[in-house]
């Protein structure tokens, strides 16, 4: 199968382009960066996705299944060029893909679509809808982009379009929104707060989206692996100190004494879970994560004092 992957070239990107290439499959890439020593058997081709040089990719090369990873998910970057790669490029994506014959589009999405909530339910299921963007506008364009993505399904029917909603990634790679707020040596949690985190080993989410590019699914699926942990489990086996602050002070906390700086709607994050069922995905695909959450915090652990070293 002849597999195109944007944003190849991240982290996540570059697992998925690897797994790939080891299963026998073809496979391009498309990405603004460079990937030095990239393996042998990657096409890439450096072009922003929403210009012509990437239409063009899809144009020439017609492939069977594309993976969309070519979004910024950075949640302390906000910027107008942000909202335009998410969205704009999300849409090049979906109107290429149907324009050039892909049979199966793969859409890499986050599980905080649905937002943390006091009220929310434990386990999230696929039909519910976004909450919490109006305290978290940082997250507006991720959803817009998820939304869009899923969209395709009746707009575009001839295309088998899988939107996929990842739990938090760990990992000796280091990457992710869970690993920059891990990065410190101190990390704050919010007092009289404990909450479950949902944690899946990276190079299992690299393997959940190339399963699903294989097993040509339809729907909107959440992505998860082990049972969720307490973030205090977290903090101690990465070999990290937890600093508990009072929900009062923690806007004058964050970002100084060497703590992680989070937007102001991303505390809620800290205070209340994001629990995925994800059965449905388990059943269209057969996907099982092979990594227990020990090993993804280990991995991370050990990398993080290689690093330091």
């Amino acid at each position: 199968m002849k597999v195109l992957v944007t944003g190849v070239t991240g982290l996540l990107g570059r697992l998925v382009a690897e797994q790939l290439l080891a299963r026998g499959h073809e496979v391009l890439g498309i990405d603004r960066r460079a990937w030095p020593n990239a393996p042998e058997g990657l096409r890439l081709t450096q072009a922003d996705i929403r210009k012509r040089p990437a239409e063009e990719v899809f144009r020439t090369e017609r492939p069977d299944a594309v993976i969309h990873m070519a979004t910024v998910t950075h949640i302390r970057q906000r910027s107008a060029d942000r909202f335009r790669i998410n969205l704009q490029g999300t849409r090049a994506v979906v109107e290429h893909s149907q324009r050039y014959g892909v049979k199966q589009l793969v859409f890499a999405g986050r599980h905080t679509f649905y937002g943390a909530q006091a009220d929310s339910p434990l386990y999230h299921t696929e039909d519910e809808p976004p909450l919490g963007l109006h305290a978290f506008p940082e997250l507006a364009d991720l959803v817009a982009a998820d939304l869009f993505a899923a969209s395709a399904l009746w707009r575009h029917p001839e295309l088998a379009t899988a939107v996929l909603r990842v739990v938090y990634t760990l990992g000796p790679a280091r990457h992710g929104t869970l690993a920059s707020f891990l990065r410190g040596p101190r990390v704050p949690t919010v007092l009289g707060f404990d909450p479950l985190f949902h944690v899946l080993h990276e190079a299992d989410a690299a393997a959940a989206l190339v399963r699903a590019a294989e097993a040509e699914i339809r729907g909107v699926f959440n992505v998860a692996g082990p049972p969720p942990v307490p973030l205090s489990v977290l903090i101690r086996e990465t070999h990290r100190q937890a600093l508990p602050v009072p929900e009062g002070l923690l806007n004058v906390t964050l970002g100084r004494f060497g703590l992680p700086r989070l937007p102001k709607g991303a505390v809620d994050h800290i205070k209340f879970p994001i629990v995925v069922d994800a059965s449905a995905f388990r059943e269209a695909t057969g996907f099982e994560a092979v990594h227990p959450v020990e090993t993804a915090m280990a991995d991370f652990t050990s990398a993080s004092l290689s690093a330091a070293s």
